[in-house]
């Protein structure tokens, strides 16, 4: 099944502050950017921040024995600029590819979903990786990479059906992760869990793949659930996922940025109802 065309889609980032390459996603401490504040050079000092440098030095002059116009610095005055700008980090998609997914029209929408997802982070300089799974287990069919065309090559020729392993998924991610965290310590990686939350792969499965996000979640790893849920009865599983992760849970419509910026109208507009009453 043929993804649908790729679309602009709500950004996600990862929470706090980080320190790797620079990109356009998360917040982080970069070589570019704005100066945000100032601090004790932590090794060799970088850029000097001389407001910062003076300030710390002034009070100390009297001490020092000034006698000329000129201050006198000592090594301990030194303060350097910290710079806030945004970094690039690793998306890693974890894809329900098992037959509760393999509807036609519904694999052909998360395609595009996900094709989407991909284009975003080409766009905002990530590294991006796939692990599907299905059947009896979980496959990586592409390790963490730069190059978008492979990942959309990967996605197409995606096959689907048998059962869900998602415990499977969620600890390959795990595995992955620890990986590239040895490899590229700075590079702060988003988990991106594309399913309908089913579990039915080997006993006890939805209880396993509880406890597999519950240790995701134990090592700090943002991640967001791309909830493919449909039909009128529906379970919540994926939300309950996401919670478990400790991240949202977003519907194929809240994906795209239009979609989401109509929901924040409504909520404003309910809100200033709420108000008014």
């Amino acid at each position: 099944m043929a993804s649908a065309d790729p679309y602009r889609t709500r950004l996600f980032k990862v929470p706090g502050t980080g320190r790797g390459a620079m990109g356009r996603r998360s917040a982080a401490e970069t070589d570019g950017g704005h100066t945000v504040r100032a601090r004790r050079p932590q090794g060799r000092l970088a850029r000097l921040h001389l407001t910062a440098t003076l300030q710390a030095a002034a009070p100390q002059q009297a001490a020092r024995g000034r006698s000329g116009r000129a201050l006198v610095l000592a090594k301990d005055d030194l303060r350097e600029q910290v710079r806030r700008g945004r970094e690039s980090n690793l998306v890693l998609f974890v894809v329900d590819a098992s037959g509760s997914m393999a509807a036609r029209q519904r694999m052909g929408a998360v395609k595009g979903a996900v094709l989407s997802l991909l284009m975003d982070a080409y766009q905002r300089r990530d590294k991006i990786g796939m692990i599907t799974f299905r059947g009896t287990g979980a496959e990586l069919v592409l390790p963490p990479t730069s190059s978008v065309e492979v990942g959309a090559a990967r996605l197409e020729q995606l096959p689907t059906g048998g059962r869900t392993p998602l415990a499977a998924g969620l600890l390959r991610a795990h595995e992955v992760l620890r990986v590239e965290r040895m490899r590229d310590p700075d590079r702060r990686p988003l988990l991106v869990v594309v399913t309908d939350g089913r579990a039915t792969g080997g006993r006890d499965a939805l209880a396993q793949a509880e406890r597999a996000a519950g240790l995701l979640a134990g090592q700090g790893v943002a991640s967001v659930v791309l909830d493919c849920e449909s039909g009128h009865v529906r379970l919540g599983l994926a939300r309950t996922l996401a919670a478990r992760l400790g991240g949202p849970a977003v519907t194929l419509d809240e994906l795209r940025a239009e979609g989401v910026a109509a929901l924040v109208r409504d909520h404003r507009s309910v809100s200033t109802q709420r108000k008014a009453a």
